[in-house]
């Protein structure tokens, strides 16, 4: 039996799960870099995933704690979709990915890890990145520091903005 280390994996398991909601939370503390958040619009803010699917996982949530989509403001609602469009342009530029997933877990049975505080997800995908290892080894490769990751996608966005967006 061939054996795969994963040791950054224990963290998450034996830390202690956040109590509060870390959408409303982590824009407060005005540590953007710690906390991953990408870029503040006026009513939603982008912040990549702590767990990413692949690297370049990202979320948009409003600022304001609401957990039905029905429920967003015509200003929040427009202003996730506009920042939607912000980061797969930036994400094609850091990354090149080949295409992409998007959406939104609505209820903890329908896969949201945070039930409470609606976001959307954008997933960057590449030709081959899935493989043998999630389905056999329960295991995701990768192959990027999250702060790498940031520093990449930060600059990305500053060139999309410089651009006119």
């Amino acid at each position: 039996m061939k054996i795969l280390w994963a040791p950054w994996r224990i963290e998450y398991i034996r830390s202690p799960k956040y109590e509060g909601c870390i959408f409303c939370d982590f824009p407060k503390e005005n540590r953007d870099k710690e906390r991953l958040i990408l870029y503040r619009g006026e009513h939603s803010f982008v912040i990549m995933n702590n767990y990413p699917y692949n690297p370049g996982h990202v979320m948009i949530a409003p600022y304001r704690h609401v957990g039905r989509w029905e429920d967003l403001t015509d200003d929040e609602l427009l202003e996730i979709m506009k920042l939607s469009q912000l980061m797969i342009r930036a994400i094609k530029k850091a990354m090149n990915p080949d295409g992409f997933n998007m959406g939104v877990n609505l209820g903890r049975v329908a896969g949201a890890g945070i039930d409470d505080h609606v976001h959307l997800h954008i997933v960057p995908r590449w030709n081959g990145d899935t493989n043998f290892m999630p389905v056999i080894a329960d295991t995701k490769v990768i192959p990027e520091s999250l702060q790498e990751a940031y520093d990449e996608l930060k600059r990305a966005i500053e060139e999309v903005l410089k651009e006119g967006f």
